[in-house]
């Protein structure tokens, strides 16, 4: 070429690549409805959480000229994380757990308070220990007092209960003795709390184990959810772990080494075994203190990635509980012709005692709630801070009920025809506590139907009152009364999310309320309900007795319903489904307070979506949207959190359908409140957010313009878009409510708007040609089961 000819200019280059990564909701989905394609491929992952792409968009990165029509578009499928097999269904034993874990993170936020906010991490912990003990406590009632004790003493009930024959006092065998009797029973809640410790072991590896994806260091300032240890708890579960175990163990150790402790001590001429049992209940007492201590001494570790393990406690702690609860069963089963079992096996107060104590951990925690929320005091907070201790109430409800109606049904599965606890059956029944507990069930549903019905009258008025405002957003078309009266009848509706908190703390203060009660009828009375107002007015007496007897059907058909649901569970992949939605909402906190909940799928989900993002903004430089909806809008805006600066940089963040503030920010402030939400505004490069008001989930983040930064909240969209028929839409649009937000044409205008938002890639590197040993696809070739997301 000649120094005279001009240089041709050089073409002007694109945008550059672009990718869509799609997270669904709550309830899973395929990624063939994702994609909206028959034809996918997984990309990165494994069986349990994957991320996919159709088949002609596979090797995408290499073919430039594609993306000039629009982002790539990946669906990460993350549902079998809370649905998958079977052993799924054994999560609803672990409800109680999954609903205090919970409290810790609805903590208000604690700016200038880290003392009150680690006593409030503290108070939670040891209302979730508290729990294990219930729960353990409660499979030592049926198996340890009601068989063994009560049923296999009592040559009545052993009668028709071959499978007792063995242990029956009657038949004198060497198992017979009551102490020896305690140490077959007790392989029941000891297997009840191994099974504990697998099933969180194990769900470690599959869900929890992912480190999250390095960034620089960041600040100490940073939120939460962008700390580096925040989605890698490994420390302090295997911590909790250990003392949840052993507290299991130790209460079994307690129930068994208790009686024989107590009948040596009451009987002549055993001093050396009354002084053994003195120092094995003193070795119980000890290594007890040693566990709540465990549990106070160390919460979560979030401003680093922490995974040291504290070896010698994790190992030693179960170990020498399980030692003290063998040791128990030897000492136990001494000879001890004399013994017989009567009544109720001693340690009848045990119940009393527990709820009592979380009664007053609940009032302690309220009060470091109140103090923290009077520090910082936002109108949108759920319950004015209080949403951690109600929650926290409703923990040990749960608890209690399980505990009740498992024991209630096995002592009327016992006793035959008869009452327990009457005296017209050879069984004393299950503690007096429970049935109080059980009556006063129908006093709580009595109490709740006020606010119930009130709820309903004001949604049929507020419906009323809504019908012109939906016919002035369509303006123009004929009104049609039963469409409109349609429309606003799903919006009022839509509305009842938020007096969920109202809710919650009245059936949280009533539930203390009788629990107090509860404890003061059986302490002041020592007799069940039906018996205690023997002597009052009729109408008091029957009143107790009615609660009494209905309190027991209804715990009773509770326990069917549970033990039902759990086996459909089991065998059928889409009731599992359905449990799997509960999870979704219920396990996407890391387990802090309590090692037993079913595991954080989030542990897994946010350092996938994290490393995808990271791995292919970093090899490509393109420019990355990521759309979450519902429940995946919470894990989009949780791994953007996680991001390194540069990286977020070249992130937008489409979110729709979104509980971020509607829910999280509520119910979670310290977490999702209305500061970290504008920290995440102003540090991701750009965000929109879609809402409807027919949508009973997703809503507004209420985050204004600011800094050059436009609002982030569109305006709510129409539903449904179209209000009569019309010659595009000759049948009438359905209400969507929460569903089909990609339908809309608001989601690809916005979408194309975050993208022209986002800066430029640079141009992307010659592909090498196949055959040389390089990755054909630029990096981000199918791992096939891997089971790394890491792109």
């Amino acid at each position: 070429m000649s120094p005279a000819t001009p240089e041709p200019a050089p073409e002007p280059r694109g945008p550059g690549p672009a990718l869509e990564l799609l997270v669904h909701g709550v309830g899973g989905t395929t990624p063939d409805d994702m994609l909206d394609e028959p034809r996918t491929v997984r990309v990165t992952g494994d069986d349990t959480a994957a991320v996919y792409r159709r088949t002609a968009d596979l090797r995408a990165e290499d073919e430039p000229d594609r993306f000039r029509d629009g982002p790539v578009p990946e669906a990460y499928c993350w549902c079998n994380l809370t649905s998958g097999n079977g052993t799924r269904a054994l999560w609803l034993l672990l409800l109680p757990f999954m609903v205090v874990n919970l409290a810790h993170w609805m903590r208000p936020p604690a700016t200038g308070h880290g003392r009150s906010a680690r006593l409030y991490g503290v108070l939670v912990r040891l209302v979730a220990l508290s729990l294990t003990v219930l729960l353990t406590a409660a499979a030592c009632e049926v198996a340890l007092d009601l068989a063994a004790w009560q049923c296999a003493g009592a040559a009545a009930c052993t009668e028709s209960r071959s499978w007792l024959g063995f242990l029956a006092a009657s038949e004198g065998g060497w198992w017979s003795q009551p102490g020896r009797r305690l140490t077959v029973a007790a392989v029941v809640p000891t297997a009840l709390v191994a099974l504990l410790w697998y099933l969180s072991r194990r769900t470690w590896t599959a869900y929890e184990a992912q480190r999250p994806p390095r960034g620089e260091d960041e600040h100490d300032d940073r939120p939460a959810l962008g700390r580096p240890g925040f989605w890698y708890g490994r420390r302090l579960v295997a911590r909790l772990r250990a003392a949840h175990t052993a507290a299991g163990l130790l209460t079994v150790a307690a129930a068994v080494v208790g009686a024989a402790a107590r009948h040596d001590r009451d009987a002549d001429g055993t001093t050396l075994r009354a002084a053994l049992g003195w120092c094995v209940e003193g070795a119980v007492a000890v290594l007890a203190v040693v566990v709540v201590a465990v549990v106070c001494r160390r919460g979560r570790s979030e401003r680093r990635l922490d995974g040291r393990l504290d070896r010698a406690l994790v190992a030693r702690l179960p170990a020498s509980a399980a030692a003290l609860l063998l040791l128990a069963a030897l000492y136990a089963s001494w000879s001890r012709p004399g013994w017989r079992s009567s009544g109720a096996l001693p340690g009848d107060a045990t119940f009393g005692v527990l709820l009592l104590g979380q009664g007053v951990l609940i009032v302690v925690l309220a009060a470091v709630a109140v103090r923290l929320h009077r520090r910082a005091p936002d109108p949108r907070t759920a319950l004015h801070g209080l949403a951690g201790p109600a929650v926290a109430v409703l923990a040990c409800a749960l608890g209690g009920v399980m505990a009740g109606g498992v024991a209630q049904r096995v002592a009327d599965w016992l006793d035959g025809s008869g009452t327990p606890g009457t005296g017209d059956t050879p069984l004393a029944g299950p503690p007096l506590l429970l049935s109080w507990q059980a009556a006063a069930i129908p006093v709580l549903l009595f109490l709740l139907l006020v606010p119930t019905v009130f709820l309903v009258v004001r949604t049929a008025l507020t419906a009323r009152g809504l019908a012109p405002v939906v016919e002035a957003e369509y303006a123009g078309e004929k009104p049609d009364r039963t469409r409109t009266r349609r429309i606003a009848g799903v919006r009022a509706a839509a509305g009842l999310t938020d007096a969920a908190p109202v809710l919650v703390g009245l059936l949280a203060a009533a539930t203390l309320l009788l629990g107090a009660a509860g404890i003061a009828g059986t302490w002041g009375t020592g007799t069940v309900p039906g018996k205690a107002f023997d002597g009052a007015p009729a109408f008091l007496d029957a009143a107790a007795e009615g609660c009494q007897a209905l309190g027991s059907w209804l715990v009773g058909l509770g326990f069917v319903l549970f033990v039902t649901w759990g086996r459909r569970a089991y065998r059928d992949a889409s009731a599992r489904r359905t449990i799997g939605i509960l999870w979704d909402v219920g396990t996407f906190w890391p387990r802090a307070a309590h090692p037993f909940a079913p595991p954080c799928y989030a542990e897994r989900a946010v350092p996938d979506l994290a490393w995808r993002m990271a791995s292919w903004t970093g090899r490509t430089g393109g420019r990355l949207v990521i759309s979450g909806h519902s429940q995946g809008s919470v894990l989009a805006a949780a791994a953007v959190w996680q991001l390194p600066h540069t990286t977020r940089r070249r992130v937008a963040l489409l979110t729709y359908g979104s509980p971020l503030e509607r829910l999280y920010g509520r119910w979670f402030p310290a977490y999702f409140g209305r500061e970290p939400l504008t920290a995440l505004h102003r540090e991701v490069h750009c965000w929109r957010n879609l809402w409807r008001r027919t949508d009973p989930i997703g809503g507004p983040v209420r985050l204004p313009a600011e800094e050059g930064r436009p609002e982030v909240d569109h305006a709510p969209l129409r539903d449904p878009v179209v209000y009569g028929r019309t010659h595009d839409h000759p049948l009438p649009e359905p209400v969507l409510g929460h569903a089909d937000y990609q339908a809309d044409p608001a989601f690809a205008r916005e979408r194309a708007a975050l993208l022209d938002r986002l800066p430029p890639a640079p141009p992307l590197p010659v592909p090498r040609q196949r055959g040389t040993g390089s990755d054909d696809t630029g990096g981000g070739a199918p791992h096939g089961g891997s089971g790394r997301s890491s792109g």
